[in-house]
């Protein structure tokens, strides 16, 4: 892996980002208090050690309750500019956002790599695909105006229908995807007219650095508060208020147990969250094997099993059980481990520091319960890196069965009986996807029928994945709450609400009125080309 001299000269990093400013009440206030080094795990040296890129603030209650303020002064009970203005307004105000973020795309990419590892091409096409995303964001909402801008009349009684915000939401996002999917709660909820809080996520955090500016100039103040710190110093004593309206979260769901159960008045919080999931393949005797290893390859160590829709534990029939671990062990031992911007690299370094320990013990759990591991190089460390060890037979008494391992390391279970997989996946605590592989379609029709029930994505001979960023994404029991979509982040981060009269001509003179005289946001028939 290349160090030190060997790194190209557009990836290196010359300098520190020390960031000492943060975005409150539309201000970038200075900040003079404790800070965090952030490191990267990948060496910038010929001997390794980590690279230190920068430093964040270490903020606390009093920082927390001041962004909670002037976020609830802007929404100001619903009275604030920002969720009374007219839609187009706000789109207005997102366009010029995204004009502005697009400048800083080659700064957000490179952070991306050195940050949390991941390759440049996964990099790149995390900055692009949020772009989109917030591209057709903006599309959906006009389209969801276009269809508000008219009046329905049922048994006598006119209503004028629209969505509306739901107040002060605290966002926090994930590591994983810390541009992407972070942006996948903040856009929606912002754009609906919601007044913000967000927190960056622990690793991915200097990535944001660039974009506050462009948050502080295209939003009224106060619509978009950008904290750091750690979540328990900061998400905590803004939820112990009992003021925030919504908790959007990507993570683990003990963070958002923890976090829900300070709200004093838990019944009036929205929940929008996306967790944790210990998505299956499940592969019949009848399955392509060359399409199947292909994909569960994909699916288990793309960011080298760090995603909440990796492939997290494999089930294949006994029939085929012996060529698919032959056929998948020798792939995965072929896959490129190397620095982000190498060319053709599959595996990265892993951003925590603490992970190739936490996989070894896994790993060690495993085989003194009856495991081995089936490839070649599985197990083998570096500073910064084990690399991914396919494991077989695992049973239920493996921690690598029950934990979402999030990383590199493929628990493989073979069976003779379907029931099997289903009984698990119906006693587990999650429900996103599952991969199921075959072609009988006699076989297929009643799993994907039962499969359905169970999860919420079935995807047939193709690995999980959350995209295309139109179609649902959720989940059952512990892996979700709220759908998040182009289309449906938009409901989840509002509520219908309307204006409703009876039918007679004091009410039908002063609604003509009304809309001639164009003075309300709300009551209105414009129509958004």
């Amino acid at each position: 892996m290349n160090t030190g001299n060997d790194i190209p000269k557009e990836f290196m990093i010359t300098e520190t980002i020390d960031q000492k400013t943060y975005l409150v009440n539309g201000e970038l206030k200075t900040w003079n208090g404790n800070t965090t080094d952030v490191y990267s795990t990948i060496s910038s040296t010929p001997d390794y050690k980590h690279t230190h890129l920068g430093s964040v603030p270490d903020m606390g209650e009093p920082e927390a309750l001041d962004a909670l303020d002037a976020a609830l002064k802007a929404y100001d009970q619903g009275q604030g500019v920002w969720p009374t203005m007219k839609v187009k307004d706000r789109i207005a105000c997102m366009e010029q956002f995204v004009a502005k973020m697009e400048e800083k795309r080659e700064i957000i990419v490179k952070l991306l790599m050195w940050e949390i590892g991941k390759s440049l091409a996964d990099s790149g096409k995390e900055f692009d695909r949020t772009v989109e995303y917030i591209y057709d964001t903006i599309e959906e909402y006009k389209d969801l105006d276009r269809n508000s801008a008219k009046f329905q009349k049922h048994q006598g009684v006119y209503a004028h229908i629209r969505r509306g915000p739901l107040g002060v939401v605290l966002c926090l996002g994930p590591y994983n995807y810390p541009l992407n999917e972070t942006f996948a709660l903040l856009i929606p909820a912002i754009i609906m007219g919601n007044t913000t809080i967000f927190k960056p996520a622990k690793h991915g955090v200097l990535l944001i650095t660039p974009l506050l500016e462009a948050f502080q100039s295209c939003f009224p103040k106060g619509v978009v508060n950008i904290l750091f710190g750690r979540g328990r110093a900061v998400a905590a004593p803004i939820m112990k208020t009992g003021k925030v309206d919504v908790l959007a979260l990507i993570g683990n769901s003990k963070s958002a147990n923890a976090l829900q159960d300070q709200h004093p008045k838990s019944n009036r919080l929205r929940l929008v969250l996306g967790l944790e999931a210990k998505n299956p393949a499940i592969i019949l005797p009848d399955a392509d094997l060359d399409l199947t290893v292909s994909e569960v390859i994909a699916g288990t160590t793309s960011f080298n099993g760090q995603r909440c829709t990796a492939l997290k534990i494999v089930y294949v029939h006994e029939d085929i059980k012996d060529e698919f671990l032959k056929r998948f062990s020798t792939q995965i031992d072929a896959l490129k481990f190397g620095n982000p911007w190498e060319e053709g690299v599959k595996l990265t370094p892993l951003p925590e520091p603490g992970k190739p320990t936490y996989i070894q013990e896994l790993l060690d759990d495993a085989q003194a319960k009856g495991a081995s591991v089936q490839n070649e190089k599985g197990g083998q460390q570096s500073d910064n890196y084990i690399w991914p060890a396919v494991v077989y037979p695992v049973n239920k008494e493996m921690r690598v069965y029950q934990e979402e391992q999030f990383g590199p390391i493929v628990p493989v279970v073979s069976f003779t009986d379907i029931a099997q997989p289903l009984d698990d996946m119906a006693e587990s605590n999650y429900g996103q996807q599952v991969s199921l592989f075959g072609k009988d379609v006699y076989t297929l029709s009643p799993l994907i029928d039962t499969l359905a029930n169970l999860v919420c994505r079935v995807n047939l001979n193709s690995s999980c994945q959350r995209g295309p960023d139109v179609y649902p994404f959720t989940g059952r029991k512990d892996s979700a709450q709220a759908t998040l979509s182009v289309h449906d982040a938009l409901r989840s981060f509002s509520i219908r609400t309307f204006v409703a009269f009876k039918d007679n001509d004091l009410n039908n003179e002063t609604i003509e009125q009304l809309l001639d005289a164009k003075v309300s946001n709300f009551l209105s028939t414009d129509y958004i080309l």
